[in-house]
């Protein structure tokens, strides 16, 4: 058990939100995968062939090995970039999870959230003077659950929106 439990608190599981992604990344990623699998199916055409001549180059092996690698190596990154690219907000921290990397944010250093309804996108900030933040990037539809579960977590966070006027006005002060 830890502290939180020992002291009465109930503990929220995990909330998980998938990462939106544009046509145009979905369209490079599936290319990636095409130009992978192509990549070990040439490399495996070539290695018959070699197999039935001279093999006893090791430059034209470690060429094998190398383009095998790769191949395999793209595949796997951009297969879990596909499946494994969501937003974790736990207990303490809010984990942007891009596929095989990970990065993680104490939930208390965010001091808001804000939602831009004209631009259709979701801030989170780490400071009063909105100069260190990052962009949500989920399904506009989860932006208020998104904003909930952190604040469920750290009742602190403040949550504003703008309206698409206001953006428009702001632009043009800039």
């Amino acid at each position: 058990m830890n502290e939180n439990e020992l002291q009465g608190e109930k503990l929220l599981p995990p909330k998980k939100f998938p990462f939106r992604f544009s046509p145009l990344m979905l369209a490079l990623c599936i290319i990636g995968l095409v130009l992978a699998a192509a990549g070990f199916g040439v490399t495996t055409w070539q290695f018959v062939n070699f197999l039935k001549g001279d093999i006893s180059s090791v430059y034209e092996w470690m060429k094998f090995i190398l383009l095998y690698l790769v191949s395999i190596l793209l595949g796997v990154l951009l297969t879990a970039i596909l499946i494994k690219s969501q937003y974790i907000v736990d207990e303490s921290r809010l984990t942007l999870q891009f596929g095989l990397i990970r990065q993680r944010y104490d939930l208390k250093k965010i001091c808001s959230v804000h939602h831009f309804h004209g631009a259709h996108k979701l801030a989170v900030y780490f400071d009063d003077y909105k100069s260190k933040y990052i962009m949500i990037v989920v399904g506009e539809a989860w932006f208020d659950e998104f904003a909930d579960a952190l604040i469920a977590r750290c009742p602190r966070i403040e949550v504003t929106s703008s309206t698409p006027e206001e953006e428009q006005e702001f632009k043009k002060k800039k």
